[in-house]
């Protein structure tokens, strides 16, 4: 993933709403978001190349997602794949804390990254960069190619769009709205990661349109919604390198008692 928004405990009605966007390289095969044939209670997407995703939910109520953190310099070739962090904990029973606390004697072995995990009861975030784990406090929270909360334009204007959008549930449609939105940076306001100003221009748009000379941009858009009464909706839009729509799929289910 390179962008989630998070509003953890924010709206009484909905304790946990997130919405996310993946951006891949297009050629690397993945499976929709589906229940593992493998791990039944587990809804995600699956990373075909190294088994892992890349953000979901269980029937019992975990969630976890994973953004990577963009800095070329510090890239380890061979590294181990992140996907596995959050499949993990999906298939475990550990807490956010005590997870995030496994994972940070390890981190050093994976490129940077951003892992957030949840329970129902707390929300929590790792980056293995600044090697620091944190509980989220009830509010809004951005996470993209950086620490939790940097104010790269990208997280500042979708942050601002998941306030309002709250008001709009049980609708999705304006969280879906923004997670669309291409608006790209001013120069002067662009964050500074490595990589060439162009491609830093590129990605500093909610939604990343693919470069033909890349095969990278924005794959999939997903809408997560907690209910106080503990019913999860879980849609899914992937799209294509042309930016067009693809697949669209919704789940419906009950939190596990």
């Amino acid at each position: 993933m390179c962008i989630i928004l998070a509003a953890w405990q924010a709206d009484s009605e909905y304790p946990l709403v997130i919405a996310a966007n993946r951006d891949e390289v297009f050629s690397r095969p993945a499976r929709s978001a589906a229940f593992w044939p493998d791990a039944p209670d587990l809804l995600a997407g699956r990373d075909l190349f190294a088994g892992g995703t890349w953000l979901g939910i269980t029937r019992s109520g975990r969630f976890a997602a994973l953004t990577n953190v963009r800095d070329p310099a510090q890239e380890k070739p061979g590294a181990t794949s992140r996907g596995a962090l959050v499949s993990g904990f999906l298939q475990g029973t550990t807490s956010p804390l005590d997870y995030l606390g496994e994972i940070e004697t390890v981190g050093s072995q994976y490129n940077g990254f951003n892992l957030l995990v949840g329970d129902g009861k707390t929300l929590a975030c790792y980056n293995n960069v600044e090697h620091r784990s944190e509980l989220l406090a009830p509010g809004i929270h951005g996470l993209s190619n950086h620490a939790l909360n940097t104010p790269w334009p990208k997280v500042t204007l979708a942050t601002a769009a998941l306030q309002t959008s709250l008001g709009k549930l049980p609708s999705t449609d304006n969280l879906f709205d923004f997670l669309r939105d291409e608006t790209v940076a001013d120069d002067k306001s662009l964050p500074q990661t490595g990589v060439p100003q162009e491609v830093e221009r590129m990605l500093s748009s909610i939604f990343v349109r693919c470069r033909p000379d890349m095969d990278f941009g924005t794959r999939n858009s997903t809408v997560l919604v907690v209910g106080h009464n503990g019913q999860v909706t879980f849609d899914e839009q992937e799209w294509n390198a042309a930016a067009n729509a693809g697949h669209r799929q919704r789940f419906r289910f009950t939190i596990n008692a």
